[in-house]
């Protein structure tokens, strides 16, 4: 995984836990770098290490970790300097979601070594839609669902992820069924057309 995850992860316990957590966590996850450089790739393992460690060492387990991962990782890319990407991404949640590859092919521009994993909406109603997510790497589903409930704060839009299909169930993907309803729709209409 490229640095940037990493110093994502590094900036939500710093800035929720403090320094001395962090280089706790560096340390039981016996990671000797010292500072992690935005754009270089990093193995896969690196990464799967330091949440390990910081599931130990603040005493959650590593699902929540990865979920309250992905809520943060939204800030942070945007204050990374992909905001405006990020804001032409969509005007309301689902159209977000459905533009996710896009998202991934533009910033591969800047990261041309970026292996992201692949999303894909389907049963597209008014309130409701299933995403698709194939990844080649494992165990990432509640970062996922983590950046959904973020996206659905971005956008004042209520949502209730359920996960329907799973490799563990024998599938291919993760499929999470989602239910999403806008809690100011008057105040998203304004929005998109003030763009």
């Amino acid at each position: 995984m490229f640095g940037l995850v990493n110093k994502g992860l590094e900036d939500m316990v710093c800035s929720q836990y403090g320094e001395a957590t962090w280089t706790e966590i560096k340390s039981k996850a016996e990671v000797q770098i010292e500072a992690f450089i935005s754009m270089d790739a990093y193995p896969d393992e690196i990464t799967y290490r330091l949440v390990d460690a910081t599931s130990a060492v603040i005493k959650m387990p590593t699902t929540d970790v990865l979920e309250a991962f992905g809520k943060y990782w939204l800030l942070f890319t945007a204050a990374e300097g992909f905001g405006s990407l990020m804001a032409m991404a969509g005007d309301n949640f689902p159209e977000f979601l459905q533009n996710l590859d896009n998202l991934h092919a533009r910033m591969g521009l800047s990261f041309p070594e970026l292996q992201p994993p692949s999303f894909l909406c389907s049963h597209l109603e008014t309130a409701s839609l299933k995403l698709h997510y194939y990844s080649e790497r494992p165990g990432l589903t509640p970062m996922v669902v983590g950046m959904l409930k973020g996206l659905g704060e971005k956008f004042d839009t209520d949502v209730n992820i359920q996960l329907t299909a799973s490799k563990a169930q024998g599938s291919d993907h993760q499929e999470l069924s989602i239910a999403h309803k806008p809690k100011c729709p008057f105040k998203q209409f304004l929005h998109q057309n003030n763009n």
